[in-house]
């Protein structure tokens, strides 16, 4: 008997249970064909024909080996599942979030204090990440992020927080800010300080500075708004930072709105399992409230 892969089995318990390819894909966080892929490689592992899906329909038929093998797993998977939930349901909860630094920053603490006023057992694990937000919850080390990009991934769920706008930043002795729209002019020649690579509002600056036709080449890259504002406070160069990022009576940076910009999106993910989950919807309802509802909206 060659050896057997436990994901295989799982997947084909999931398939047997749920009836269709779609329904166990969400269930076990994959895509339809990798759910596909384990089901033919466990056929092949065993040399018999286990599940039928006939063209256009929407739920598969397992032939009676298939129904054979399904039955004799299904106790077991069903206590080893009713188990782990007991045991799972004795545990602290933990939500896991990924979110841009700027955002946990300057407006996640206002999230963790209204969200821990009715869950307060519940322990958040914040990683400050600007990308590839989407893979690490298919990969499994998030539940949820707040991004400013839709991933369009099919095993991630994306939904829109809200917008914000963004400002000229720079610093206050440079003299009076310049009217929005001859920003790119009073730009040529300065020193500009960036996101690094990748990040939305870069790109939307680069673009907003070149309308004139300048070469645009930051004097320095960094991660995050507040390495952004650190830079600009001791006189290195300006930004084009969200509006929201910098407040107002600050005594080394200026700064100027800038309507002529699309505004950005804010997106809220998670792992498609994890849509029907009471805490994460709690969450959501907490950040649109504390971040949209207030500060960004």
């Amino acid at each position: 008997m060659p050896a057997i892969s436990l994901p295989l089995v799982q997947t084909f318990y999931q398939l047997g249970r749920t009836g269709s390819y779609s329904a166990a894909a969400r269930e076990l966080n994959l895509s339809h064909p990798s759910v596909a892929n384990h089901i033919r490689r466990l056929e092949h592992l065993l040399g018999e024909r286990l599940v039928v899906a006939e063209r256009g329909a929407r739920r598969v038929v397992l032939t009676p080996r298939g129904l054979a093998l399904y039955e004799l797993i299904r106790p077991e998977f069903d206590m080893m599942l009713s188990r782990l939930t007991r045991l799972m349901e004795r545990q602290r909860p933990v939500l896991r979030i990924g979110m841009p630094q700027g955002i946990f920053h300057d407006l996640f603490p206002r999230v963790v204090r209204t969200f821990h006023e009715t869950r307060p057992d519940v322990e958040l694990v914040v990683y400050e990440r600007d990308t590839a937000l989407a893979d690490l919850v298919r990969q499994g080390s998030l539940d949820i992020f707040i991004a400013e990009r839709h991933f369009g991934d099919p095993i991630v769920m994306q939904q829109l927080l809200g917008r914000y706008g963004l400002s000229l930043v720079f610093p206050r002795a440079w003299g009076p800010p310049p009217k929005s729209s001859a920003v790119p002019e009073w730009a040529r020649g300065r020193p500009f300080v960036s996101h690094e690579p990748g990040q939305t509002v870069r790109d939307i600056a680069i673009d907003f500075l070149s309308r004139t036709g300048a070469t645009v080449d930051p004097l320095i890259s960094v991660s995050s708004s507040v390495s952004i504002k650190r830079c600009i406070a001791e006189g290195l160069g300006f930004s084009i930072l969200p509006s929201w990022s910098v407040e107002p009576g600050n005594d080394e940076i200026n700064a100027v709105a800038l309507p002529e910009l699309t505004p950005v999106s804010v997106y809220f993910g998670s792992a498609r399992f994890l849509k029907d989950s009471e805490l994460v919807r709690d969450f959501l309802d907490h950040c649109r409230s504390e971040l949209f509802g207030t500060a960004l909206g």
